[in-house]
């Protein structure tokens, strides 16, 4: 499920920018939003298995949202913002799932 959301963030990224002739910021957003997939990817066994499903559908719910002309303010905004938030709620959860006793 975590490929299946990197590849449609990806796509809505790439869809949204495409009349953006810089290849260089393209890229850089792109690799922006995929970081929380790769990251989930990692930690595959000691992220909790809800956290990539919730960070999929809610990143292709809000990338498709915006991508498909329905932006919320800027475009870009969502593009950065959506990775920032996956980001600090894998911090939290690991770090909750680290704490929390083992039976």
């Amino acid at each position: 499920m975590i490929w299946i959301g990197a590849v449609g963030s990806l796509g809505f990224t790439l869809y949204a920018g495409r009349h953006n002739p810089s290849i260089v910021l393209m890229l850089l957003f792109g690799l922006w939003v995929l970081s929380p997939f790769a990251m989930l990817m990692i930690l595959k066994h000691r992220a909790p298995r809800y956290l990539g499903a919730a960070i999929t559908l809610a990143s292709l719910a809000i990338y498709g949202y915006v991508a498909l002309g329905h932006p919320i303010g800027h475009t870009a905004t969502a593009f950065l913002v959506v990775p920032l938030v996956s980001w600090l709620l894998i911090a939290v959860a690991c770090v909750l799932r680290k704490r929390a006793p083992r039976p």
